[in-house]
């Protein structure tokens, strides 16, 4: 039996049936990453401020406590997570072919990347 001859309503068909079809969880991802955000950013702040220009044994001396570096490591994972998102959000939309699969591809590798290298110096650091 076809769509066409089916009682399926439009509406019914072209549910789910986006762009990606993963519209809905990259809008979640974002808000929820957005809200996490709010809260982590204005402690990251804070925290890192209060330890910028200091000379490094100081800087090394307030990460050892685990507050500091959770916030800065928590700070770097969602704000990252959250950029790789939207990148590749913005690249779905406006680049188009092999080359958006390309550039989508390099950007989340160039976001773990520096998630990676972020985490292990906090991590360096802070132990």
């Amino acid at each position: 039996m076809s769509r066409s001859s089916s009682y399926v309503t439009s509406r019914k068909m072209a549910e789910n049936l986006g762009a990606s079809g993963d519209g809905t969880h990259h809008f979640w991802l974002m808000e929820v990453t957005s809200i996490a955000l709010v809260i982590l950013v204005p402690l990251f702040v804070f925290t890192f401020g209060s330890i910028l220009g200091r000379p490094y044994p100081e800087v090394v001396a307030a990460l050892a406590h685990p507050f500091p570096a959770l916030v800065i490591a928590l700070t770097l994972l969602v704000g990252l997570f959250h950029f790789r998102h939207g990148v590749q959000v913005v690249l779905e939309d406006y680049a188009h072919g092999t080359p958006r699969r390309m550039m989508i591809v390099a950007a989340i590798c160039a976001t773990y990347a520096i998630l990676a290298v972020g985490l292990f110096a906090v991590a360096r650091i802070a132990l």
